[in-house]
């Protein structure tokens, strides 16, 4: 599927004549053409008008209004909700901590080093977007796009303070008195409130939010916390109060990906311009059976489906970037088509190889399942398996080893060698563990630790709930019964309590 865009190409050089003495208009010899030709001013880049967005009713409106609430309600109610996980334990249910560097889900808890968690959600986001493009074209969006929602919101705040369209459009053409400049005040007070609400939301995520919350009405916060906080709350003013449609139609790049994940089978904002066209203004006097007879379509020109267009784009031009597939012009047209007793559906989300069916009178069948849907949904439950399966897999101990470097061993006064190393024990569970601590792959290895009492072919670790433990343990073996140069071995840490077992292989060093 071809798209377009008409939206002004900004490396397209825009020509204008200087104005002055005797140059009241364009110069139509150019450079060098007629008397006094001067060489014309050519601009880089085009301004793109302001797009006014008109507000409508109908289906496609009540559903851009329930996915708002929707996810606006998730997004500033989640960090408030409360997910009991035992004593000493972060009681919110979604929470990433960094301080204690855990991430919170319910019952799930991830570690650092289990990041692999978070990359599949990632994967399993990525193609489901891809899934949902390819089915319903940019339903995402139109609809659940953190952009478009926050967009939607500074919109409706706009209308509710500075009127419609045409009152919007004459309020910024006229000049500045004190009405203006109050209405404008108001608007960026009320933009302001909601960029702030949204920057501290999203940090609750990353603190519990009714601690940070009244730390916050104390003052007695961090600067970092109010760094981040006028970090989200500028990027959500001017994302949504001032880049808007611009965002969506030149920085993000989900708009070139769509050409690659849109078929003939996808369901998109489509225009019949078969029966449409040619448009023409309605007029009362003419009937339409004459307007048909003079070869005229249902399209009155009224530009309504434009003027409602949050980035400003005109469906009837075909299939564009620009266009984020909410079908807000479809409500706008399907009105004035019931107004002037027209059937509806002059613009529709439709696929296109039916409107080309449509079009001969005939129709297509509406394909879903497709080798692409099939790959997505595929790939989306593959990774969703192993997620799942690593979930319920996933020890509640582990052990770590590293070992030290320099020197490479030591020989000691009775002739035992001996090898220093680091071992981390990570007990995940919310319970005081004890763990007993072996190495194999040596012949009578004999351990010791600086913090535990007692030497020998074992050792007794604790760790504490929830949390790392980090020994530093001598292996030392009798010179005879040590292999020259590096012998693998295996370090075995095994809960007391539960008989779980976590390793890590290492290697011995001697003469």
């Amino acid at each position: 599927m071809s798209l377009t865009t008409d939206a002004p190409n900004p490396l397209s050089p825009r020509t204008l004549h200087p104005a002055g003495p005797g140059r009241s208009g364009p110069h139509p010899g150019g450079a060098g053409g007629g008397s006094g030709g001067e060489e014309p001013v050519r601009h880089l880049f085009v301004d793109r008008p302001k797009v006014y967005p008109s507000d409508v009713r109908g289906f496609f409106r009540r559903l851009k209004w329930a996915a708002l609430a929707v996810l606006l309600a998730v997004y500033y109610v989640t960090p408030w909700l409360r997910w009991d996980r035992g004593p000493g334990i972060p009681d919110q249910m979604v929470l990433i901590d960094m301080a204690g560097r855990r991430a919170y889900l319910f019952d799930i808890e991830i570690w650092p080093q289990e990041v692999y968690f978070i990359t599949g959600l990632l994967i399993i986001g990525a193609f489901g977007i891809f899934l949902a493009t390819t089915l319903f074209g940019r339903v995402w969006c139109g609809y659940a796009c953190p952009q478009t929602v926050w967009s939607d919101l500074y919109m409706w705040v706009e209308r509710r303070i500075e009127g419609n369209r045409s009152e919007r459009i004459r309020l910024d053409r006229a000049p500045w008195t004190a009405a203006k400049a109050a209405k404008k005040l108001a608007k960026h007070a009320a933009w302001l409130v909601i960029a702030v609400l949204t920057g501290g939301a999203w940090i609750f995520y990353f603190n519990d939010a009714p601690t940070l919350l009244s730390d916050l009405l104390a003052g007695e916060v961090s600067w970092r916390v109010l760094a981040f906080v006028g970090l989200f709350s500028g990027t959500t003013y001017f994302f949504a109060g001032w880049a808007r449609e611009q965002i969506c139609i030149y920085v993000c790049p989900w708009r070139s990906y769509q050409s690659a994940m849109l078929d003939e089978d996808s369901f998109v904002v489509t225009y019949e311009d078969w029966r449409g066209e040619p448009r023409r203004p309605v007029h009362k006097s003419q009937s339409w059976e004459q307007r048909a007879a003079q070869g005229y379509g249902d399209c009155v020109d009224c530009k309504l489906c434009v003027h409602v267009c949050p980035t400003g784009t005109d469906i009837r031009k075909g299939q564009q970037i620009s266009c984020i597939g909410c079908g807000l012009c479809v409500d706008a047209c399907n009105d004035v088509m019931r107004q002037l007793g027209r059937p509806g559906d002059l613009i529709r989300f439709d696929t296109q190889s039916n409107q080309v069916a449509r079009a001969l009178g005939q129709a297509a069948p509406v394909r879903i399942v497709r080798p692409r849907t099939v790959l997505y949904a595929l790939i989306m439950l593959t990774v969703g398996a192993v997620m799942v399966g690593a979930l319920v897999l996933r020890p509640s101990v582990e052990v770590n080893v590293l070992r030290d470097r320099a020197p490479l061993y030591v020989v000691m006064s009775s002739g035992e060698v001996q090898n220093a190393y680091t071992l981390k024990i990570l007990n995940k569970t919310h319970a005081a563990r004890d763990f007993r601590l072996t190495v194999d792959g040596l012949d009578r290895p004999v351990l010791a630790a600086a913090t535990l009492e007692g030497q020998g072919d074992a050792l007794t670790a604790h760790a504490d709930p929830d949390s790392v433990a980090t020994y530093r343990v001598f292996v030392r073996v009798p010179r005879a019964g040590a292999a020259p140069g590096s012998t693998d071995v295996t370090f075995r840490v095994e809960d007391l309590a539960t008989g779980e077992t976590g390793t890590h292989p290492s290697v011995f060093m001697a003469p």
